[in-house]
């Protein structure tokens, strides 16, 4: 019926002290391998391995989502340090129970306080303060789940024009 595929990127916002800690890591690196260099081999082994923490450390605690709304079909994807992509859910939206802002009473009885239905949860939305996000409840290989997402306008409203039933905006 409808041809249409929207892309959205949201970009996870950083802990405080992450980058603290790959500066702290870095240089306590550098300092191994100088002393591994200068005054004994055995400060080698801890140096290197402390970068290969580091490079693991800083690949993964860069994180953005990906959403593709694709005709009925929802993916999304999770990318690691901007380089390394995974596919997290690919879901059919017919599948689809509601989707409302976190507040709405559509989506109270899933809350985790308070709530009477507990479900999976998948959280990728950005942790800004000014970004509101939404609560989807979808089946996906034959389980319920709770997804936390960044939805924009854009694809808000092609999700309500399809599902006008299941989607709550105010």
């Amino acid at each position: 019926m409808y041809n249409y595929k929207i892309v959205e990127q949201v970009i996870r916002k950083t802990k405080p002290l992450t980058g603290v800690l790959r500066t702290v890591m870095l240089s306590l690196a550098v300092l191994l391998l100088l002393l591994g260099v200068t005054l004994s081999q055995g400060f080698m082994l801890p140096g290197f391995l402390l970068v290969i923490l580091y490079y693991f450390y800083n690949t993964y605690s860069q994180k953005e989502y990906e959403y593709i709304l694709e005709d009925n079909h929802l993916t999304i994807d999770v990318i690691f340090g901007k380089k390394h992509r995974r596919s997290a859910h690919y879901l059919d939206m017919e599948a689809l129970e509601v989707l409302a802002p976190n507040w709405h009473d559509a989506v109270s009885m899933y809350r985790k306080n308070g709530g009477s239905i507990s479900l999976p949860k998948y959280d990728y939305t950005s942790y800004e303060e000014d970004t509101p996000f939404y609560t989807m409840i979808v089946t996906e290989n034959r389980q319920k789940i709770k997804l936390l997402l960044d939805l924009s306008d854009n694809m808000l409203q092609m999700i309500k024009r399809r599902y006008p039933d299941r989607v709550f905006l105010e």
